[in-house]
């Protein structure tokens, strides 16, 4: 494993958790580990995912029939922001395997019990409301490149108009940018806070404090880490969906580990 040094920040508060210095090395050891969580107990992150791939079919559905096809690609993007929430069940088994626990698809919902439950569903309204700013400042963005009554009539012509016309280059390159920024965002307050708040009781505050510190403390690592998620997540997307029933835990448990090395017990 990767040499591990911890950051001395005279800023902060003598009882906040220490901050510790990783490289790429522990990106890849934190996925062989998420990989290796997977294996131990697919039955169980595959049931707690399920209901993924379910939504996003439905929201595929509800796009096309429903004259919305452009919000397509930013509900997929969405899946992004509001995947640390979705993720709980998976740091909980993580949190238990590491500890030599029985575990199994019920005991996630232990996360439920814990005394940091206020905090973690606050974080999860946050992150959502993040999610419904960035579905209004999506459509915001097509509407000002194609106007406000404007509707493609047909996939093939949607497809036409966004890869084929300077206006359609102007919603991608806008629309990745504005996306970026959105999930640096939600990268720096809870790549650690919620797997922070399972297993330890702090506060909401000090929580996402350290999720920030940890991310300014390791910008380029973050920078790979949140690429990773991103083809992790359009790989999933591929097979219809489906595919997040193996991405997605893989990606959660594989946080739990990341959380491991980069705070310090």
């Amino acid at each position: 494993m990767a040499k591990i040094d911890a950051i001395d920040n005279i800023n902060a508060p003598l009882d906040q958790p220490v901050v510790r210095k990783i490289g790429i090395a522990d990106l890849k050891q934190s996925l062989l580990e998420g990989l290796d969580d997977f294996k131990a107990m697919p039955t169980h992150a595959l049931f707690i995912v399920l209901i993924y791939p379910v939504i996003g079919l439905f929201l595929a559905r509800y796009s096309f029939g429903s004259k919305v096809l452009p919000l397509l690609f930013p509900l997929m993007a969405g899946f992004g922001l509001l995947g640390p929430f979705a993720a709980l069940g998976l740091y909980e088994l993580s949190r238990q395997r590491e500890r030599g626990e029985v575990f199994s698809w019920t005991t996630a919902s232990n996360v439920l019990k814990g005394p940091s439950l206020g905090a973690i569903v606050a974080l999860g309204v946050w992150l959502l409301a993040i999610f419904l700013v960035w579905m209004g400042t999506a459509q915001a963005i097509y509407k000002a490149a194609f106007g406000n009554k404007h509707v493609p009539e047909s996939v093939s012509m949607f497809l036409q108009e966004i890869f084929l016309t300077p206006q359609g280059w102007t919603v991608i390159i806008v629309g990745n940018l504005v996306g970026i920024v959105f999930s640096a965002v939600v990268l720096a307050i809870s790549v650690v806070s919620f797997p922070m708040l399972i297993d330890r009781p702090v506060s909401l505050g000090t929580a996402i404090q350290t999720s920030i510190r940890a991310v300014m403390a390791n910008p380029g690592p973050m920078v790979v880490w949140a690429l990773i998620v991103a083809v992790g997540l359009f790989i999933g997307f591929v097979p219809v969906f489906f595919g997040l029933a193996v991405t997605l835990p893989i990606l959660g448990h594989s946080t739990w580990h990341l959380y491991r090395k980069l705070v310090a017990p």
